[in-house]
C-alpha cells in the first residue's frame, strides 16, 4: 500500500507502487498531459520515478514557478547537444542550473567566443522545435566509463569516478544525444519553448582549479514567458547602466590593480562614502548600547584551532608560518577576537547582553575567476558584532536585532527585505542538542515579530544557524547583507562565562550579528541601487559651487566656505570653461548639487542651484541655500550631519 498526500492535504491510498505520470493521470487526464515533473517530499524529482512509499507529493507543470529550475536544466543540455553538433569533437564537462539561468562548460582546443553564440543558439532552437522525447536511463558505472571513454570523453568518465558507491549512473537522453546527469528533467525538449537567449562567454578552470584544464563557459537565460524573459532582458539592461565599476571610475571612487587582487583601491572621494557608512553605523550602533573595539588582524594557529576556522575553513585562510616556526591567519573573521576581549575581566548576569561591535578588516581567499569589483573581494571590513547574553535574554536581543536591521535597511531606501532562516550544514561542531535550541531561538524570534520567512536547509555557518537578510534593490536584484547567528558552541570552546544570580559559572550565548555585512559589497550595492544618485547625506561630494566667469571667484570661495561651515563636502570649480562643459562633466560624476555663480549672483548675493538629473535651474538667496542643504545633508536615524570618521 502506498499512502499519497496532494498539495490540498487529500489522500489516495494505491495497491502497489506506481510513477509520477500515473499519479497524475489518476487525477486527471488534462493534468497527465501538461505535466513535467513532481516534487516528493519537497524535492524536485521525473515523472517516470517510481513512488514505494507513503510521500507528500505535487504534480507540476510547465506554468508552475518550480518548473523554471527544470526549464532552465534543459536548456543546459540542449545547449550542449547543439555544441557538439556544430563543434564535433568538443569535450562537454558540467552544465547547472544557476540563479537567473543556466551554463555548460566545454573543453575545445580552440576556445569559443561571443561570434559563436547566434549559430549555437539557432541551432538549440531547431533542437527545441524536433521536441525531442527526454528519457531516464540508469547504467552500470562501468558501461557509462566505457561508453564516455570511447568518445574521447575524459571529462565525464571523471565525473562517473566521483560518484559515491551507492549513487545510480543516471544518463538522460534527447534524441541520439545523451549526457551524464543526476536529473530531473521535463519529458520533452519542446518544454523549454523560445524565452531564452546565451548571454556571454568565459573561462573557467575543470572543477575551479587553477592547475586543471581551462575551459570556456557558455552562460545563458531562460525564463517560462516570454513577458519574463522581456522583464529580465530589461533589468539586465539597467544593470549594465548601473554597474558600480563603471560608475566607480566615473564618479572617480576606487580601482583594483593586480598586485593586489580582490582588495580595493580607496580613492578620495570612495573613501569619503566609506567612512560616512562607519560615521554612519557607528552613530546608531553607540545609540542601541554598543561598545566599539579592535582586534588584531593576525593571530596564531592556535586561536583558530580553538575557534574551529583551522579545521572548518581553513581553505578560505591566508596563512603565514614565521622564522620561529609559528604559524599565523590573516582574521577571515572577528569572533575568535571578540572572545578574548569578553574573558579579560570576570562577568556578572548583570553584565547581560554584554554588546561588542567592530570595523573589523577580514580577509577570505576567494578564487581568482569568482571576484567581482567590490561586491566579490579577498579583503573586506564588516560591520561586525557579538552580542553576549543568557539564554532568558536570547529572543529578546534577536528582535532588537532585527529591528534595527531592518531600520537601517530603510534609512538606504531598501524597504522589501527578505528574511531566510539557514540552520545545520553536513560539517559542523557542537552538539545536536546545542544546534537544535539555537535553531528554535531564531524561530521563536521571528514567530514573535510574525514576520514571513524562508528556510535555508542547510546553510548555517559551521558553528550556529542564522538569519539572513536579503535587500532587492531598485531593479529588482536580490542582495544578501545582513545575517544574525546564534552560537552556543564558540563560547564553549574558548571556556567563556559569566556568574549568575546564585553565583554559580555560566557559559554566555553569543549572537553574531553585520548589518551591511561587507563594507566594500555593501557600498558596491548602494552605488547600483541609487545608480550613482547617492541621497545628499551620503554623497562623497555633495555640492559643487561653479562659475560663469572669473569675476565670481572670490564669491564661489566665499559659498563654498559657508557650506563647510555647515557641515557640507564642498568643491569649487573656477576653471575657464563654459557653464554647459562643467555641468556635463559634474553630471557624469554624479555631484548631487551645482550651484553656479557669476557676477549678478555675487552682487546679489544669490546662488543658482541645479540637482543631479533636472534640467532646470532656480535662482536662490544664498542663506536660503545654506538651511535648505544642511538640513538635507543630515543623516537619518540619527540628529547628526555624517561627516567621514576619523
Amino acid at each position: 500500500m502506498v499512502r499519497i498526500t496532494l498539495p490540498d492535504g487529500s489522500q489516495r491510498v494505491f495497491a502497489a507502487p506506481l510513477t509520477g505520470a500515473a499519479l497524475a493521470a489518476s487525477i486527471a487526464p488534462s493534468l497527465a498531459k501538461k505535466a513535467v515533473a513532481m516534487k516528493v517530499d519537497g524535492r524536485l524529482r521525473d515523472l517516470v520515478d517510481e513512488l514505494a512509499e507513503d510521500a507528500r507529493v505535487e504534480i507540476l507543470t510547465r506554468d508552475n514557478p518550480a518548473a523554471l529550475e527544470l526549464i532552465r536544466h534543459d536548456a543546459a543540455h540542449v545547449l550542449a547537444e547543439a555544441v557538439q553538433e556544430l563543434f564535433p569533437g568538443t569535450q562537454v564537462t558540467i552544465g547547472p542550473v544557476i540563479e537567473n539561468g543556466f551554463f555548460y562548460d566545454f573543453a575545445r582546443e580552440a576556445p569559443f567566443t561571443t561570434e559563436d553564440l547566434p549559430a549555437i543558439e539557432a541551432r538549440m532552437r531547431e533542437i527545441i522545435a524536433r521536441d525531442q522525447p527526454i528519457t531516464k536511463e540508469v547504467w552500470s558505472r562501468d558501461q557509462a566509463k566505457a561508453f564516455f571513454a570511447a568518445r574521447g570523453e575524459h571529462f565525464k568518465v571523471e565525473l562517473v569516478d566521483a560518484i559515491p558507491a551507492e549513487e545510480p549512473i543516471t544518463l538522460y537522453r534527447q534524441g541520439a544525444w545523451l549526457d551524464l546527469c543526476r536529473g530531473p528533467h521535463m519529458p520533452s525538449t519542446g518544454g523549454i519553448g523560445s524565452a531564452f537567449k546565451l548571454t556571454k562567454v568565459a573561462g573557467a578552470y575543470w572543477r575551479g582549479d587553477s592547475t586543471k584544464p581551462m575551459l570556456t563557459r557558455i552562460y545563458g537565460t531562460a525564463f517560462a514567458t516570454k513577458e519574463d524573459f522581456s522583464a529580465h532582458l530589461h533589468m539586465l539592461e539597467e544593470a549594465e547602466k548601473r554597474d558600480h565599476r563603471r560608475l566607480g571610475r566615473e564618479m572617480d571612487l576606487f580601482h583594483f590593480q593586480e598586485e593586489a587582487p580582490g582588495s580595493v583601491f580607496w580613492h578620495p572621494k570612495g573613501w569619503t562614502l566609506f567612512q560616512t557608512l562607519i560615521g554612519y553605523m557607528r552613530a546608531r550602533q553607540a545609540q542601541t548600547g554598543y561598545l566599539e573595539v579592535n582586534t588584531p588582524d593576525i593571530m596564531d594557529r592556535t586561536l583558530w584551532e580553538t575557534s574551529g576556522h583551522w579545521q572548518n575553513y581553513r581553505e578560505h585562510m591566508f596563512t603565514t608560518k614565521t622564522e620561529d616556526e609559528r604559524d599565523f591567519a590573516l582574521k577571515p573573521m572577528n569572533c575568535p577576537g571578540h572572545m578574548l576581549i569578553y574573558k579579560q575581566g570576570l562577568k556578572s548576569y548583570r553584565d547581560m547582553p554584554l554588546k561588542i561591535a567592530e570595523f573589523g578588516k577580514v580577509h577570505r581567499y576567494e578564487p581568482s575567476g569568482a571576484l567581482h569589483g567590490l561586491l566579490r573581494v579577498r579583503s573586506f571590513t564588516q560591520d561586525d558584532a557579538h552580542i553576549f547574553s543568557t539564554e532568558g535574554q536570547l529572543t529578546d536581543e534577536c528582535i532588537k536585532v532585527n529591528d534595527l536591521l531592518l531600520s537601517i535597511y530603510e534609512d538606504f531606501g531598501f524597504t522589501d527585505v527578505r528574511i531566510k532562516l539557514s540552520t545545520r550544514p553536513p560539517h559542523r561542531i557542537g552538539s545536536d542538542a546545542s544546534w537544535d535550541l539555537a535553531e528554535a531561538s531564531l524561530r521563536h524570534a521571528l514567530d514573535e515579530l510574525g514576520r514571513p520567512y524562508s528556510i535555508n536547509e542547510g546553510e548555517g555557518a559551521f558553528y550556529g544557524p542564522k538569519l539572513e537578510y536579503v535587500l532587492r534593490d531598485a531593479i529588482g536584484r536580490d542582495w544578501q547583507c545582513g545575517t544574525l547567528q546564534v552560537d552556543f558552541n564558540l563560547p564553549m570552546r574558548f571556556g567563556a562565562f559569566y556568574i549568575n544570580a546564585e553565583g554559580q559559572k555560566v557559559t554566555p550565548v553569543m549572537l553574531h550579528r553585520a548589518m551591511f555585512g561587507s563594507l566594500e559589497r555593501f557600498t558596491g550595492i548602494l552605488i547600483e541601487h541609487h545608480a550613482g544618485r547617492l541621497p545628499l547625506w551620503l554623497a562623497p561630494v555633495q555640492a559643487v559651487v561653479a562659475t560663469i566667469t572669473s569675476d565670481a571667484d572670490d564669491y564661489a570661495r566665499t559659498v563654498a566656505g559657508q557650506l563647510r561651515a555647515f557641515g557640507l563636502r564642498v568643491e569649487t570649480d573656477l576653471r575657464n570653461e563654459k557653464i554647459p562643459y562643467k555641468v556635463r562633466e559634474h553630471s557624469l560624476a554624479k555631484v548631487s548639487v551645482l550651484l553656479v555663480v557669476g557676477k549678478r549672483e555675487a552682487t546679489e548675493k544669490t546662488v543658482s542651484l541645479r540637482r543631479l538629473g533636472d534640467q532646470a535651474s532656480k535662482t536662490l538667496p544664498l542663506r536660503d541655500v545654506l538651511s535648505l542643504l544642511s538640513s538635507e545633508a543630515r543623516g537619518p536615524g540619527t540628529n547628526c550631519t555624517f561627516r567621514p570618521a576619523a
